[in-house]
């Protein structure tokens, strides 16, 4: 009851996580923690996943390079800021990512340059209604949520008058 991890919402979507940590295991990814199905007494007939963390993760590998949406997380080493800058952004999808450091100056540094929808600094997965919610790349278009939400459904309309309908050439001013 003390978890935060709930059943994953779809049988399919329980299946296609699984098959994705089969895969990587297959690709050379080490399985340090969990990486199976959780079906036990307490459990009923959900659809639980066993908290999975792969290391041994190269930003190649299918499972760093897709969105798993269960509870797997992929350890790729780096060397600088803008080594785990590039790995960031050298995936197809940027729906979230999340930064953790002491240091603000760093934190800003890589906010700025991580396309991603929504970045958390030092938390993860905080969200309000009034803010935008959405992703970059192939992980989406628009937002959810705050003003941007409502843009959603909304027409820009431009409207040019003049007030000399007898100009020869609208495209010259003067």
């Amino acid at each position: 009851m003390d978890t935060q991890i709930g059943p994953i919402a779809t049988r399919p979507q329980w299946e296609k996580i699984l098959s994705m940590i089969a895969m990587a295991r297959e690709d050379g990814a080490i399985c340090v923690l969990g990486g199976h199905a959780l079906q036990r007494e307490g459990y009923g007939q959900g659809q639980f996943i066993a908290p999975t963390v792969f290391t041994n993760v190269t930003n190649d590998m299918r499972i760093a390079q897709q969105e798993v949406f269960g509870p797997v997380l992929s350890v790729i080493r780096f060397k600088d800021d803008d080594e785990a800058i590039s790995i960031a952004n050298d995936v197809p999808y940027g729906l979230a990512a999340g930064v953790w450091t002491q240091d603000l100056h760093r934190a800003f540094y890589c906010v700025e340059r991580i396309r991603a929808g929504t970045i958390w600094v030092n938390n993860y997965r905080a969200t309000s209604f009034a803010t935008p919610f959405g992703g970059y790349k192939r992980s989406g278009i628009g937002r959810e949520g705050g003003v941007e939400a409502i843009k959603e459904y909304l027409q820009v309309k431009s409207v040019w008058i003049t007030t000399r309908p007898n100009r020869a050439n609208p495209f010259v001013t003067g």
